[in-house]
Order: structure tokens, then sequence, then C-alpha cells
């Protein structure tokens, strides 16, 4: 068994920080953590001095594919949340044993309307279908990729708890914000239906919503959390009080790229471009406006009041395709933007840096990663600096190890 040990590291855990430590991978595994630990003969040795030592990042919001996933793990995302997608049940557990990718979780198809969110997207824009990205897909006349009636929702998640779906996630879309109003929806009695029935099955519900209507009727229907943060106004103490124990992934990246808002200097970070295909970072300096006439301050000042009552707040970024209207956003790359726009927002870096590791982790109940904890998987990432004091370091990746595996970054 391969063992590493990173001597001297200022380590942060997923909550707090230790200022000077070693830590040992055994395998897949971390066998050791504090100053004292013994460093096992022939260990590989990586010296941490001014370095910090994270868990493996997690995008708690992305469409993906094995391009996307090769991608995010050379920015030090581990772990990708899939929002919306559909893979072969055999070809995720492949995935989930490569060390040379991101590990992927996924709610497989979103519970939608026929004609419904996110459809009038990719039917508008020729955006990868499901079967074209994976062509294995099952078949869709065996198959609900979406439901009207209440016993079409139910049956609908029952499919996605029977393929092995790590969530379920549900479309509260009219379509305004993507300047395609009227998108049909499905009755309240039938999301109810389908939150009760995946909560029978002990599934975390998740839902769409971009306008704070839409997230209030998310929260009425029993939701657990709100894949995105309202772009329409601000938040208030009603709404506030109305998500006590629930929590947010608030997309930023993606808020920001539908009110035609540039990451241009993000972007032009070297440590960005460098690590970035051509392709991609073509993508990254783009915007979709699609909603121009709203204000980033006012969704960060959201963020920030969220953040104050106590709701947990999840690294997102809703990173899909490298077409145009999809622009703005990067895998992996974009998770770092993220982290910066939470503590523009007011969060702390080592608040931020949580909500890229041990929150998610343990909302999606993923309690084997987001920490660095003895007998946790070894999904860890190196970095010159600081970041619990300056979040910008993040980007100064000098390794990443998924599953002890360390990877090449230089390819």
């Amino acid at each position: 068994m391969a063992t590493t040990v990173i001597t001297n590291v200022r380590l942060f855990d997923g909550e707090n920080v230790q200022s000077v430590t070693n830590v040992v991978i055994s395998g897949t595994t971390i066998s050791g953590i504090g100053s004292h630990v013994q460093i096992p003969e022939g260990a590989t040795i990586i010296y941490g001095e001014g370095c910090t030592l994270l868990p493996g990042l997690i995008d708690s919001h992305v469409h993906t594919g094995l391009e996307q996933l090769e991608l995010a793990l050379k920015f030090g995302v581990t772990t990708e949340l899939e929002m919306m997608g559909h893979w072969e049940l055999d070809q995720r557990r492949e995935i989930s044993k490569r060390d040379d990718i991101a590990d992927l979780k996924t709610a497989s198809f979103g519970l939608t309307r026929p004609n419904g969110h996110p459809y009038q997207l990719t039917k508008a824009h020729d955006a990868p279908q499901p079967d074209a990205e994976h062509p294995h897909a099952t078949d869709e006349k065996q198959t609900l990729r979406h439901a009207e009636t209440k016993e079409q929702a139910i049956e609908f998640v029952r499919q996605r708890v029977a393929e092995e779906a790590d969530y379920i996630k549900i479309m509260i879309e009219e379509g305004s914000v993507f300047q395609t109003p009227g998108l049909p929806l499905l009755s309240d009695e039938a999301m109810v239906a389908a939150v009760q029935e995946a909560h029978r099955h002990n599934k975390v519900t998740v839902a769409h919503a971009l306008t704070y209507s839409a997230a209030e009727k998310a929260i009425a229907i029993g939701i657990d959390g709100l894949t995105h943060l309202f772009i329409d106004r601000g938040t208030d103490n009603s709404f506030l009080d109305k998500m006590q124990g629930k929590f947010v992934t608030p997309c930023l990246t993606l808020d920001a790229s539908l009110l035609g808002l540039k990451p241009t200097a993000f972007a032009a970070d070297p440590r960005v471009a460098a690590r970035l295909p051509p392709v991609w970072y073509n993508h990254l300096q783009g915007s979709m406006d699609k909603y121009t006439q709203g204000d980033l301050d006012v969704v960060l000042k959201s963020v920030a009041a969220l953040h104050k009552a106590g709701i947990d707040i999840l690294v997102g970024t809703d990173s899909s395709f490298p077409i145009p209207n999809l622009a703005g956003i990067a895998h992996g790359a974009s998770v770092h933007h993220e982290l910066q726009l939470l503590v523009q927002a007011g969060l702390t870096p080592l608040e931020a840096l949580r909500a890229a590791t041990s929150v998610p982790a343990r909302r999606f109940g993923l309690f084997d990663r987001g920490r660095v904890h003895e007998g946790l998987r070894a999904d860890l990432l190196l970095v010159d600096g600081d970041p619990t004091r300056d979040i910008k370091c993040t980007l100064s990746i000098k390794s990443v190890w998924r599953r002890g595996c360390l990877l090449d970054i230089a390819k």
C-alpha cells in the first residue's frame, strides 16, 4: 500500500484550522493526522511549509460529462454534484473507481412538465441532450423524463430511486428569467407528492428556483434545499424564517452571468488561464445576458442575510457545457470564483471554504469526504499560502489527490 506524508502543513480540516501538522495518506484514505505521527518507512514525503492542505472541493451544482469531470479535478474539485443529466449505473460505478477525474453524484433527470424547463434551452440552442452526452441512457419509452399528474410525479421519483439517483430535483421555473415566459409548471399537488415520495425513500430534495415566488413555492412543498438563489429581488425576514433548517446553493457565478456580468478579471488570473483549455477559457469570458435588469449587489446582500440567519450556504456554479447560451462559467475554475463571490458577500474565507467542503458533505450525506479526518477518503487539495485568510490562495494549486492518488496537474 502506497503511503504519502504531507509534513509541517497548515491544515483546514473542513471546519477548523490546525496551524502546523502532518497528514498521512495510506492507500485511498487518511490514516494519520498530527505533529508527532510516525512517518512510515518508505513513505513519499511532501514538504508543506508555507502551504495549506484542504479537503477536496465540492461543486454542489453542475451538469457534467467526462471531459468536465477531468477539468474539475485539475482545479481541486474532487466531487461534482450533478443536478440534471443521466448516466447508466455502470458508468457511474466506473467513475467512482477512477482517480483521474472528479467523482460524480447525480439527481439523474430533474422533475419537470413536458416542455418545461430546461427543455426550452436545449431545444432553442441545440445544447447536448442527455442521450447525446451519455449514449447508453435508458430508453426514453421506458423512462419518465417528465410528469404531469400526481401519480406520474410519484412514479418519476420511484424510477430515480430505482436507478440509484443520489437526490431528487424538482424544477420550478416559469421562464421569465431566461426570456422564455409561460413555461409549464407542475401542480403544487404533484410537487408535494414527489417530495413526500422522495423523503419516504430517504432522499434529499432540491429545487430549481430563480425567482422569489418560485423559492417560496419550493419551501411550501417541503423541499430540503434550493439549488439557486432568486435574482428578481432581495430577501426579507419572512423568507428567512421559512428557510430555517434548509440550505441554499446560490450559484452566484450563474447569477452574475445571467445579469450580463463577465468574469473578466477572474479569467485573466494566470492561475485560471493556464489550466483551462482554449474552448473553456473563451467560454469563461462570456456571459448569458438573460436578466440584465437585476443587480448582483442585491443578490449578495441576500446571501449575507441568509448566512447571518444561520442558513447553510453551499458552493455551486451551475457549470455545464461550453455553448454560448451557458457562457461565463467553467468546471473547476468557477468554484474558486464562487468562493471569492461568497467572501465578497460577507462570508469569511473560512466560512466560504466550509461551503465547498464539510457543509455540502453534511447536507448531501457524503460522510466519507468533505473533511480531513482519519478514516475518510484522501480527497485533498494542497495550495500555496493561506486561503483561510486570503480566499484567492485556493487558486495557487500545488497538488490534488483523489482517493489518495496524486493527480499529474501538469497534463
